[in-house]
C-alpha cells in the first residue's frame, strides 16, 4: 500500500458518498471516523463516505525530490505544516541522491519551511523524527507518501501514505481526501513476556487474521499501559503490511505528557465512544504471545514459531527502520548481546531511527554494548531495510531481519532469504550464528 490512487475531481469541495446502509445510523464512532468527521466539516462520516480533509501535517522526504516525482510548487499553503527529513538515503551515496538533497534544500529554503531535518545533528528516519519531535499530535490528520507513514498512528493521529502527486497537492492546497473504511478494533490484555515484544506481537496478528485491505485497525485496552510509545510505533507502523488503511491507538495520558513536553500546539485527542461500530472486535491476550518468525518473501500467513526455523544459518542480521530503529529495540538487543560476540561470518548491522535515538543509545551504553560485541552501528537512515545501502543482501545470501518487509528483493538480490523477526530475536541470532530463540539471553519484561 503505497497511498492513495489519485485525486479527487474537485477539490475545493467536500465530497462524501454513502454506501447503502450506512445512512442515518445513530451508531457510535470509531477513532478514524471522529477525526475525519472533524477535519472534513462533516457532522459525522460513515464507512463508504468520500472525504476531503485539511492535512495538519505533511511530511516530505529526499526520495520526493527525484526529477521523475518532484513538481516544484508555485506556492505551498502553509509552510508551518510541512516537515522535510531525508532518510532514504542518508548521506548520499550516489550523484543522483545527492542531487535529489540539493532540489530538497533548495525547496526547503524558496518557502521558508523550518521544521527541516537534514544531514547532521536532527536528521532521522522521517517517520521516527515526527515521534521524536511530537509533530503527529492526538486528533489530527498526518500525510507523506511513504507507505509507512501510518506509524504516527501510535499517536492518535489519523496517518496515513499517499501517492507521491497527493503529497505535492496536499503541500498546495493543506487538503487530500481519503475513502471511509470500516475498522476493526483490537483490545489488548495481558502483558508481554520476557523475550517477546511488539514485534512478535504484529507477527502474531498477521498470522492468525491475516489481510486487513480495506479496514482500519484500532489498538486499545487496559494492556495500553505497559506498552511504551516505541512499541506502539513498532505496531502501527507495521500495519502497513497488514494491508490496513489507517491505524491507530487510543489516547491516554503517557501520550498525552509526551506530546505536551514536546509540541506546544493545541490538540484534541479522540477516542471511540462506547457504542463505536465495527467491523469486528477481537481480544489479544498478550500473555500468550510468543516470540515468532516471518518466513522469507511474505507476512501475512507466512509466520512460524521461532522452533520451526530455529538452526537456520545466516549471513547478516539487521535491527532498523522505522518500525525498529527505536530505543527499545536497541535497549534489548545490548541486553541480548551483552558480554557475547558476534558469531564468525556473520554481519550485524543495528540502525537507530534517528541522530536523537543515537544519541539516546549512547548515553545509555547500548552503542557500547553492541560494538563490544561486534555489531557495526551505522548512522540513523532507512539503510538496509529498502536495500538502498549500508548492508545489501548479496545473492543467495540468508537474512534475519528486525524491520518493515521481507518479501523478494527488497533488502538486495531476489535470491536472497529474509526472515521477520523481533529485535531479541534478531540479536539472539546474530550471536548463534542461526535462527535463535531469544530466551535464554533476556530475562524480565521488554516491551
Amino acid at each position: 500500500m503505497d497511498g492513495s490512487e489519485g485525486a479527487p475531481d474537485n477539490r475545493g469541495a467536500k465530497r462524501r458518498m454513502r454506501t447503502s446502509g450506512a445512512k442515518g445510523s445513530a451508531l457510535g464512532h470509531s477513532i478514524l471516523e471522529k477525526i475525519l468527521a472533524r477535519a472534513s466539516g462533516s457532522p459525522r462520516v460513515a464507512p463508504g463516505d468520500l472525504v476531503v480533509a485539511d492535512v495538519d501535517t505533511m511530511v516530505l522526504y529526499d526520495s520526493n525530490f527525484f526529477p521523475v516525482y518532484w513538481r516544484d510548487p508555485v506556492r505551498i499553503a502553509d509552510p508551518r505544516r510541512i516537515v522535510v527529513a531525508f532518510d532514504h538515503r542518508v548521506p548520499a551515496p550516489d550523484r543522483g541522491c545527492a542531487q535529489a538533497q540539493m532540489v530538497g534544500r533548495a525547496f526547503v529554503k524558496r518557502f521558508g519551511i523550518e521544521r527541516f531535518h537534514d544531514i547532521g545533528y536532527d536528521q532521522g528516519i522521517a517517520h521516527v523524527v515526527v515521534a521524536v519531535k511530537a509533530y503527529a499530535v492526538p486528533g489530527s490528520v498526518l500525510v507523506c507518501s511513504d507507505s509507512h507513514t501510518g506509524s504516527a498512528g501510535a499517536f492518535n493521529c489519523a496517518a496515513r501514505g499517499i501517492g507521491g502527486p497527493d503529497i505535492i497537492y496536499a503541500a498546495i492546497t493543506g487538503k487530500t481526501w481519503f475513502r471511509v473504511c470500516e475498522t476493526i478494533r483490537y483490545d489488548l490484555i495481558g502483558r508481554l513476556q520476557s523475550g517477546t515484544v511488539a514485534k512478535d506481537l504484529f507477527l502474531h496478528i498477521a498470522q492468525a487474521y491475516g489481510d486487513h485491505a480495506n479496514r482500519n485497525v484500532e489498538f486499545g485496552g487496559p494492556a495500553l499501559k505497559d506498552l511504551s510509545l516505541d512499541a506502539r510505533r513498532t505496531l502501527s507502523t507495521m500495519g502497513t503490511e497488514l494491508n490496513a488503511e489507517f491505524s491507530i491507538f487510543e489516547s491516554d495520558q503517557l501520550l498525552l505528557d509526551y506530546v505536551r513536553e514536546r509540541n506546544r500546539a493545541p490538540f484534541e485527542p479522540q477516542n471511540p465512544d462506547p457504542d463505536a461500530r465495527y467491523a469486528d472486535r477481537r481480544a489479544l491476550d498478550l500473555d500468550q504471545i510468543h516470540p515468532l518468525v516471518g518466513l522469507p518473501d511474505a507476512i501475512i500467513g507466512n509466520v512460524v514459531p521461532i522452533g520451526e526455523v530455529a538452526g537456520e544459518r545466516i549471513d547478516q542480521a539487521f535491527i532498523g527502520s522505522c518500525a525498529n530503529g527505536n530505543l527499545d529495540d536497541l535497549a534489548i538487543a545490548a541486553r541480548v548481546v551483552a558480554g557475547r560476540r558476534v558469531a564468525t561470518g556473520v554481519r550485524f548491522l543495528v540502525t537507530p531511527g534517528s541522530q536523537a535515538v543515537y544519541r539516546q543509545a549512547l548515553k545509555a551504553g547500548y552503542v557500547e554494548t553492541l560494538l563490544d560485541a561486534g555489531a557495526v552501528v551505522t548512522n540513523a537512515t532507512c539503510g538496509a531495510c529498502g536495500g538502498g545501502h549500508m548492508g545489501v543482501l548479496g545473492a543467495g545470501e540468508t537474512c534475519i531481519t528486525a524491520s518493515t518487509r521481507n518479501f523478494k528483493g527488497r533488502m538486495g538480490d531476489p535470491s536472497a532469504r529474509i526472515y521477520m523477526a523481533s529485535p531479541a530475536t534478531v540479536a539472539a541470532s546474530a550471536i548463534a550464528g542461526m535462527i535463535a530463540h531469544p530466551g535464554e539471553f533476556v530475562a524480565g519484561h521488554m516491551q
